[in-house]
């Protein structure tokens, strides 16, 4: 028996390290969430309709380790500053934080790359990451989700100045395409585009440059990644084609380790949000 508990928690930690960029799982409720207390700590994870009267400053005296990537705009990334974290996720946990009363240990949202964040929030070194995390089922089964948030599709990107005849996700038949490790954009190539040659990078940015000196011929990257790329990058030869393919596959949800007793709050905190239009402010705002 205890050489099958054994081989079975090898078979779970295996699975949520190769899940890479979306992935996380953590058995237990975080310390820092279970140990203050809380003046709705009887919300179940599931009572997201609860009232906004019942969830304004329910959360006051917990404290809560929250992450994100710092590394894909414009949802995390740091200003010119370099030290600085902005983005559709950092304004939306501080409108969170308003809405619910929580506290951020130390004041301070980590940033680290996207293996670091998910294996970080799997076993409960973080309780909170919003970095524009996708939810799948097999995700579902090692980490705890909100409500979806935000929804992308996919988009192709090419290089203007490539004498190449990509209009659309169906003319990358016998094209090399580079995607970031771990992503929607990865799992959907994969899958699908099985007559391209598909360059995997660990970083969306090695990926874009790829493009911007022609090793490759196409970039796949969510549609808000790619349109906050061309619209900061001076000089950038890069261009979106065709539409937005593969939606409804990329909804972004904040991610909370595994038996995490908040996600009700956090649910109807965000409901709210989109009640009072703080959601459309931050598309508009992040997003066009």
């Amino acid at each position: 028996m205890r050489t099958r508990m054994k081989k079975g928690l090898a078979l779970i930690l295996a699975a949520v390290m190769g899940l890479s960029l979306l992935s996380g799982c953590g058995s237990k409720t975080p310390a820092t969430a279970s140990a203050a207390p809380s003046a709705s700590s009887s919300v179940s994870p599931s009572a997201s309709s609860a009232s906004p009267a019942s969830i304004e400053g329910s959360m006051k005296g917990i404290t809560l380790k929250v992450g994100t990537s710092g590394l894909f705009g414009p949802f995390s990334y740091f200003d010119k500053d370099g030290t600085t974290l902005i983005g559709y996720d950092i304004d939306l946990i501080n409108a969170l934080q308003k809405v619910l009363g929580f506290d951020i240990d130390s004041n301070t949202i980590q940033a680290m790359d996207y293996s670091a964040l998910t294996t970080s929030v799997a076993q409960g070194k973080l309780d909170m990451a919003a970095a524009a995390l996708c939810v799948t089922d097999e995700r579902k089964a090692v980490i705890d989700f909100s409500n979806i948030y935000e929804d992308s599709g996919l988009v192709v990107m090419v290089n203007a100045q490539n004498d190449q005849a990509i209009t659309s996700v169906d003319s990358l038949a016998g094209k090399t395409v580079a995607v970031e490790k771990g992503t929607a954009s990865h799992a959907y190539a994969t899958k699908f585009l099985t007559k391209s040659t598909i360059q995997v990078h660990d970083t969306i940015t090695t990926a874009y440059l790829s493009l911007e000196q022609k090793k490759v011929d196409a970039v796949i990257q969510d549609g808000p990644g790619a349109a906050f790329y061309i619209k900061t990058t001076t000089d950038t030869h890069l261009k979106v084609v065709g539409d937005q393919f593969n939606q409804g596959q990329s909804p972004y949800a904040l991610a909370f380790t595994k038996g995490f007793k908040y996600v009700g709050q956090f649910n109807a905190a965000l409901d709210q949000l989109k009640a009072d239009g703080t959601i459309a402010k931050l598309e508009a705002k992040w997003c066009k």
